[in-house]
């Protein structure tokens, strides 16, 4: 992907995005892999003079997201959007064995199909769509499976639908957490990252996303 000059990068999502950032200043980018990518494209990139925005919400479920699309994000006319979303509809939904039922995966769906239609009606934004994910540590997050991987499929039928990019970061973490040790990149509950975490997120960003013979994150 290119950069134009002075694009406007937008990351939104749950608190994965949000990483502690302080919703009183709109400039302010957390501490997890936002600002990671925003260092290192700026770093590069200093005569493209990119604006970087962050407006992860920790907590949220796809529907609160949905709720607040229009003033995170359409209102804002972003040139490129991250969007990583869906963990918490999993987590809030862990009791059930079976994962979603019908009922909630259509409506999962047609949500997540709210957002990247509009975005394709309202903004000329290439959509960046990175995977939920869960790691196994503590071991009964293998349950969440049931749940999780129906709403990681639907993720990635609408980067098809909408030809949107795809970062598969369910596989690409949980490979790494099977060499380095799951708890090294999402701590003691498999879904908040680590710093090494979201270091591992911003590189696979840079390198999923960039022209690889411009960005290097070490």
């Amino acid at each position: 992907m290119k950069f134009n000059t002075h694009d406007t990068l937008l990351f939104i999502g749950d608190s994965t995005t949000d990483a502690g950032r302080d919703r009183m200043n709109p400039e302010s980018m957390g501490q997890g892999f936002p600002l990671l990518i925003s260092a290192a494209l700026q770093n590069v990139f200093p005569e493209k003079r990119l604006t970087f925005i962050n407006r992860g919400i920790g907590g949220d479920k796809l529907v609160d997201l949905k709720n607040r699309w229009e003033e995170d994000c359409l209102n804002l006319n972003p040139d490129i959007v991250t969007v990583m979303i869906g963990i918490n509809d999993t987590w809030s939904n862990e009791s059930k064995a079976d994962g979603p039922s019908e009922e909630e995966l259509d409506e999962f769906e047609s949500n997540y199909r709210f957002l990247l239609k509009s975005l394709h009606q309202r903004t000329d934004a290439k959509v960046i769509l990175m995977e939920p994910f869960v790691l196994p540590f503590p071991k009964d997050r293998v349950y969440w499976r049931a749940d999780l991987d129906k709403r990681i499929h639907v993720v990635r039928k609408m980067a098809g639908e909408y030809q949107t990019e795809l970062i598969p970061l369910d596989g690409l973490l949980n490979a790494a957490g099977l060499k380095n040790g799951f708890s090294y990149y999402t701590g003691d509950d498999g879904v908040h990252p680590t710093v090494a975490g979201h270091g591992f997120i911003a590189k696979t960003w840079i390198d999923s996303i960039v022209d690889k013979k411009e960005v290097v994150l070490h």
